[in-house]
């Protein structure tokens, strides 16, 4: 099976890659990216290509899968209609090459962050991200454009990924010392470990799924919790006033995520992944602790 990976120098791709051409099933991996390749194998070829390339259905030509990672998590100082044309129109722009190239298999790499929140939600449940998460917002569109025009693609929805590779946005979270104060109970969260997330990719290519597939651990956590596991002493911010923090550290340096991203801090974020674990065979090998302690 020849592989075609867009996005090939992201975090997560770092985590896939390696199981990826490690697979016997895989004779090649393609991987396209801006970036410089960040990754080396006999099976693995990149190159510096943007997604919404007119003509890159010559490039995915002779592929048989198509997985997309590539997206924009943080705009910086990016304006709103470039990330809009990165990650929504350069996302359709991939999967039409590939469907003219005569690739079968699809895998889009989507987020739980689609939900905005909810307690033990299965893949019916409807995508409703919370207002201005660009991010959320933009992989809840092409999640919907996907259903309508290659419902044979399979659409992962994994929670919170970390471990070694983890966005440096999440490590800084984790590794401050401050969290949101709010009322009892603390919103519960899940995550994911990177490399459970990678058999997930693999399970979801070898049988040729379709539609969507939660992806989390098992047990939950608050980042409350979280943030006093790792420090020692940690203090509880007031909601506005780190709403301002974030805001101000966007706006004057561009580092971090939009104000959006707080909220989701805020809010209860259960997955249900029961048919990842009956249709794939997947089921987190990490518990939440364990992932959290490996990022």
């Amino acid at each position: 099976m020849r592989v075609f990976v867009t996005g090939s120098s992201s975090h997560l791709a770092q985590a896939l890659l390696p199981p990826l051409c490690g697979s016997p099933q895989v004779g090649s991996v393609t991987g396209i990216d801006l970036l410089p390749p960040r990754f080396q194998h006999a099976k693995f070829a990149a190159a510096r290509a943007d997604i919404r390339e007119p003509d890159l259905s010559g490039r995915l030509g002779g592929h048989d899968a198509l997985i997309h990672l590539a997206f924009v998590v943080l705009r910086g100082r990016m304006r709103e209609s470039e990330m809009f044309d990165v990650n929504v129109n350069g996302s359709r722009n991939v999967f039409r090459a590939a469907r003219a190239a005569g690739v079968r298999r699809f895998i889009h790499m989507s987020s739980a962050a689609v939900y905005g929140s909810g307690s033990e939600l299965a893949e019916s449940a409807p995508l409703d991200p919370l207002p201005g998460f660009l991010y959320a917002e933009h992989k809840a569109r092409i999640e919907t454009w996907l259903a309508d025009e290659v419902p044979e693609c399979a659409r992962l929805r994994p929670h919170v990924v970390l471990g070694p590779n983890a966005q440096p946005l999440l490590k800084c979270l984790l590794d401050q010392p401050f969290y949101v104060r709010m009322t009892e109970p603390y919103p519960s969260l899940q995550c994911v470990h990177e490399d459970d997330v990678a058999q997930a990719v693999l399970h979801a290519l070898a049988q040729g799924a379709s539609g969507p597939f939660n992806l989390a651990t098992q047990d939950s956590f608050s980042f409350r919790d979280a943030i006093r596991s790792r420090h020692r002493v940690s203090v509880p911010l007031p909601l506005p006033i780190a709403r301002a923090g974030l805001d101000v550290a966007w706006r004057i340096s561009g580092w971090g995520g939009e104000p959006a991203w707080i909220e989701g801090l805020t809010r209860t974020l259960l997955l249900d992944c029961r048919r990842a674990a009956t249709e794939l065979g997947w089921r987190a090998s990490r518990s939440a602790a364990q992932t959290l302690a490996q990022s």
